[in-house]
């Protein structure tokens, strides 16, 4: 599984989703995030968060994250809400809270930090992540989920 399909990304486990996106170059995962897929791989990556949420990890973390993923066809940007409170996670496709903490990238950045492929630490500094709010929340959020290592 060497291609970056989201028909075959869709039946795979994290792990091997993580192995995919480390093994795409950068240009083929922009290309797909850019065409009539993003919005299945999006669905995809967001409807996993609840099952990767760590609640053991997140203490009384009550929390609104606003994911913003530019580069969409249009020239817009996908806002997907996720929702920590009372040691659940939830994800709305639809933002309903004004967030504690917004986080803005593009396709191929989101693809690389929900993969483990990327230290979003890093990608804050060289400005490939922009965050807003609560950088401390930031800086701990990729310690709230499961994420694969490839």
């Amino acid at each position: 599984m060497t291609d970056f399909d989201p028909a075959t990304f869709a039946n795979v486990g994290p792990k091997e989703f993580a192995q995919l996106v480390k093994s795409t170059p950068d240009d083929k995962i922009a290309q797909v995030m850019s065409g009539d897929l993003r919005g299945k791989v999006l669905g995809e990556v967001f409807g996993r968060m609840p099952s990767l949420f760590r609640a053991d990890r997140a203490g009384s973390t009550n929390a609104v994250i606003h994911w913003i993923i530019t580069g969409r066809p249009d020239g817009g940007s996908d806002t997907y809400e996720v929702v920590i409170a009372d040691g659940t996670c939830v994800v709305n496709e639809t933002p309903q809270h004004d967030p504690k903490l917004s986080l803005t990238m593009g396709p191929v950045e989101f693809l690389k930090i929900v993969s483990g492929g990327a230290n979003p630490v890093m990608m804050f500094m060289t400005g490939k992540l922009k965050a807003k709010g609560d950088l401390g929340l930031a800086a701990n959020i990729a310690n709230l989920f499961d994420i694969p290592k490839a």
